[in-house]
């Protein structure tokens, strides 16, 4: 047996050169080479996932990890060198895009991510069950007016568990869950026919039509939409709050509403009408878990518009840990708990979805307040 001691010289290509020319024994050229290349760490997906995320700016993924810029290109080009392809491409010393097969290598970079993720959860959920953190992304509305009731229950059955609420429109919602920058979505529009996530139905409601008390549409028994289109209408923005079904229910009649004021908030809304800029269109949880603003609710408005359902989504690829299957339960009591917790998708019965009407768990009582210490993040 050979036992081969390098103490006098650094191992180095240099020094493996000139150990060669002094007669020492060297390690072959190309074993030497390779082993040079530092195998791959998780650390270096990180890096990649994060460049990926904040659009190939390296000084946002520097940050975001708590290292220097020139540390995450170092290891991105360790990585590429270890699985010799070039997974950016480059202009100068920037990343602009990915190349060909960069996309395939990125796909399986998030699920190996997503399982060391899992694993982190599932340890966490038998070491620590009832302590952790709760990242919600959901809108204005539903954080204003659907999730306050449930939190208050949650924090009462969960004290050691962080919440914080994210905050955008229903599209940002959605990325944000898609890219593991919250644990669930709440919302209304754009949640559905996402291949990536689990999407369900917690409740059904309407669309209400709001006036000054003193306004002529008040005293009307019946109201139609032709009666709430010969007045300006104050509403939410296109992709805000079943704006869809407003549309289209208008579209339907024949009739072409003068918008003259859209928002992304009810309270917003409500200001406007109470100033008596025009007629608001509405979210029935706005007026019925909200203030009131001494505006009066248009009878019969709530008819004239298909019924809308808030929307739990998580990430398919995602392990549900139990007090999030909870949190999940309070807004949809109708989803098992061994659905959550098994990957697939949940089939749920329309017999068993409630309107919010029914769902007196999420009504606010007047006087009621949520905590202060429930952190609600800036709009994303």
């Amino acid at each position: 047996m050979v036992v081969m001691l390098y103490v006098r010289y650094p191992l180095s290509l240099r020094n493996v050169e000139a150990m060669s020319t002094k007669g020492y024994p060297t390690p072959d050229a190309a074993f030497f080479r390779f082993s040079m290349v530092p195998a791959m760490n998780f650390q270096q997906l990180r890096y990649v996932g994060s460049a990926i995320r904040n659009d190939f700016n390296l000084t946002k993924v520097a940050s975001e990890l708590f290292t220097s810029q020139p540390g995450v290109s170092k290891q991105i080009k360790e990585l590429e060198a270890e699985l010799k392809i070039e997974i950016f491409v480059r202009r100068g010393k920037r990343l602009v895009g990915l190349t060909e097969a960069g996309h395939s290598v990125v796909e399986i970079i998030e699920r190996l991510l997503v399982e060391a993720d899992n694993l982190k959860r599932l340890s966490d959920d038998f070491v620590d069950t009832d302590k952790g953190r709760l990242i919600i992304a959901t809108t204005h509305n539903q954080a204003n007016y659907v999730l306050p009731r449930v939190l208050l229950d949650f924090r009462r059955e969960f004290p050691k568990v962080e919440v914080e609420l994210r905050q955008g429109s229903p599209g940002s919602v959605v990325e944000m869950v898609l890219h593991g920058k919250a644990d669930i979505g709440v919302a209304t529009e754009a949640m559905e026919g996402r291949p990536a996530l689990r999407t369900f139905s917690c409740f059904t409601w309407e669309h209400v039509a709001i006036v000054p008390p003193d306004h002529p549409l008040a005293a009307v028994e019946t109201v139609t939409l032709q009666d709430l289109a010969a007045y300006p209408v104050i509403t939410y923005t296109s992709e805000y709050s079943g704006r869809s079904r407003i549309d289209a229910a208008f579209e339907r009649a024949g009739v072409r509403p003068d918008i003259r004021l859209a928002a992304v908030d009810a309270g917003v809304i409500k200001t406007y009408v109470k100033l008596g800029m025009g007629v608001g269109i509405v979210a029935q949880m706005a007026v019925e878990n909200g203030s009131s603003d001494g505006l009066a609710i248009v009878r019969g408005s709530s008819k004239l518009f298909d019924a809308s359902s808030t929307k739990v989504a998580i990430a398919k690829s995602t392990l549900v840990r139990s007090y999030i299957a909870r949190f999940i339960r309070m807004l949809a009591p109708h989803v098992e708990e061994r659905q959550l917790k098994r990957q697939g998708e949940i089939s749920i019965d329309p017999a068993k979805l409630h309107s919010f009407a029914e769902r007196e768990d999420l009504h606010i009582g007047r006087g009621t307040s949520v905590p202060c210490e429930l952190a609600q993040g800036a709009s994303e």
